[in-house]
């Protein structure tokens, strides 16, 4: 009993720096309602470790100055990829969430997913200054079905060469657990800790670019059904337009990116669209903003976005009833409040349910975000539970 008082104090003075440090020792007694000796003892403990460390000095009133801990920066890092079609974007972090480096490397033809992933760790870890065997965990995100069942990546249409065995193969050759995710889930990871939904339990976060992808989380967790397939919405069958199983066999077509509600609103589609309506740009994103700045010239594309989308709002919100939809990915960044209170609009017309539309609130590269966020809640809690 008295080794797990004080697991569990440790913890707690953990998890308060982390968010709220440096403190004194006062102060983190206060806070986690330890007494002064109790504290004192914890943070002997943790500076032992190698995990906490003086950070400075509080003035005070009368009598000396008390003295302020915050958490080793070094005691721990991980690492966070972003594995597209083009190239593969990793981030190397302290233990505070702080990026140490980040690089990118073009895949260039290569196809050995092993031999990426290891040089593009290899060259952040060497830009951040950090030995590969300091990172206590490393996830990857990646488009497509992720099996939670054995963390391999069940179907890529953009990454054929991620299979079967790809997991236990990485987790070999970094000789550490490696921890495969789908691309979109990591962003509503990033959208719960740092976006719109902040703090909230029930949200679908509904990604919209090159393709079209939904996060589920449900009571403060993400939903990935039993074979990974949850949020797989581009499939999801729209009244007048052809079943992917049907388009499959036209030539010239992905069929990831052809039947269902994905050849409503993907950027392909949605840059085709714009021109319709006199909009031209390089980009989805592009042809939404020009609409968007354009007033009400504007107003008919929007419209005709958010009809679109609504129809896929729609049908999760009948399903689940999210007290929250975030719109991420290009088309939802340019569109802003200007698209959002259009889909809210839209699904309330044609459903009984009426949730809060967003906009994503997270800056940056959102599924290298997310990612260093999972490595770091994995590692947090290996060291709290050491």
């Amino acid at each position: 009993m008295p080794r797990l008082l004080r697991e569990i104090n440790d913890r707690a003075a953990l998890e308060l720096l982390l968010t709220s440090g440096p403190l004194t020792r006062g102060q983190i007694g206060e806070l986690t309602g330890l007494s002064k000796v109790t504290a004192s003892q914890t943070l002997a403990r943790l500076e032992e470790r190698g995990l906490v460390e003086v950070a400075g000095e509080q003035a005070g009133g009368r009598g000396p100055n008390a003295t302020l801990y915050g958490i080793v920066p070094s005691s721990a890092y991980v690492a966070g990829l972003d594995v597209g079609p083009e190239s593969v974007t990793t981030a190397v972090a302290d233990i505070r969430g702080r990026i140490v480096g980040e690089v990118t490397v073009a895949l260039e033809g290569r196809d050995d997913p092993v031999a990426l992933v290891h040089e593009a760790v290899v060259k952040a870890c060497r830009s951040a200054k950090v030995a590969l065997s300091r990172l206590r965990a490393v996830v990857i995100g990646t488009p497509g079905v992720v099996d939670p069942r054995t963390g391999d990546v069940r179907f890529s249409f953009d990454l054929p060469d991620w299979h079967e065995g790809v997991h236990e193969a990485l987790a070999r050759d970094l000789r550490r657990e490696v921890k495969i995710e789908n691309d979109v889930n990591l962003v509503a990871v990033a959208e719960r800790t740092l976006g719109a939904a902040r703090g909230v339990d029930d949200f679908v976060l509904l990604w919209v670019g090159r393709g079209i992808g939904l996060g589920v989380v449900l009571n403060g967790r993400l939903h990935r059904g039993r074979s990974g397939s949850a949020g797989e919405i581009g499939y999801l069958p729209v009244p007048g337009v052809p079943l992917a199983a049907d388009v499959r066999a036209v030539p010239g077509r992905l069929p990831s990116l052809a039947g269902g509600l994905q050849s409503l609103v993907s950027a392909e589609t949605v840059v085709g669209l714009a021109a319709s309506y006199g909009f031209a740009g390089r980009s989805a994103a592009e042809c939404v903003a020009a609409a968007v700045g354009a007033g009400e010239r504007g107003t008919a594309l929007l419209d005709d976005i958010a009809g679109r989308l609504a129809l896929g709002v729609a049908s999760v919100c009948v399903v689940l009833d999210p007290g929250l939809v975030v719109i991420a990915g290009e088309v939802g960044q340019a569109g802003g409040d200007a698209l959002t209170t259009r889909i809210e609009e839209a699904v309330a017309r044609i459903c009984p349910v009426r949730p809060q539309v967003a906009a994503s609130e997270v800056e940056g590269n959102p599924v290298l975000r997310g990612a260093v966020l999972e490595a770091l809640e994995q590692a947090r809690e290996e060291i709290f539970s050491a």
